[in-house]
């Protein structure tokens, strides 16, 4: 069976290690499109950040929940209040994260949203959104943490 979970993939020129500490930094790369704010912590295991966009219309708490140094990086989200869509917790006790590798001598970052699936009501919003922050804001971050 096909996995439908949500995933991108981006290649950048900047080392693992350096992809891997522009991703802890959240508040470069999960900002900037929608108004987002953050209140917590995003570095080590155990650590928790909640995030807020859209004037209110998203609102996650996430858990640091698996580090691999230069290799992943994952949360679990414990919290959520989508407002626009009718059932708003529906990223409750799904994760996401990223697996870094070398490729071609470049950097590849995949991202991987487990849960977020075509069924869900937010898909067709929440895709096209995680793929404009790892285009865009992600490939920044990186770069200007570099």
């Amino acid at each position: 069976m096909k996995n439908q979970d949500f995933t991108t993939s981006i290649l950048v020129e900047q080392s693992p290690e350096e992809a891997y500490n522009a991703i802890l930094n959240v508040r470069a790369w999960w900002s900037g499109l929608y108004g987002e704010s953050f209140e917590g912590s995003s570095e080590k295991v155990g650590d928790e950040f909640s995030f807020r966009a859209g004037d209110g219309a998203h609102y996650t708490k996430q858990k640091l929940v698996e580090l691999v140094p230069n290799k992943k990086v994952v949360w679990l989200v414990t919290e959520a209040n989508l407002s626009f869509v009718d059932k708003t917790d529906e990223w409750e006790g799904t994760m996401f994260g990223f697996e870094i590798s070398q490729e071609s001598g470049k950097t590849k970052i995949v991202f991987t949203h487990q849960g977020l699936v075509p069924e869900f009501e937010c898909y067709n919003a929440c895709a096209p959104a995680w793929t404009q922050y790892m285009q865009e804001r992600l490939v920044a971050a990186i770069k200007k943490a570099s």
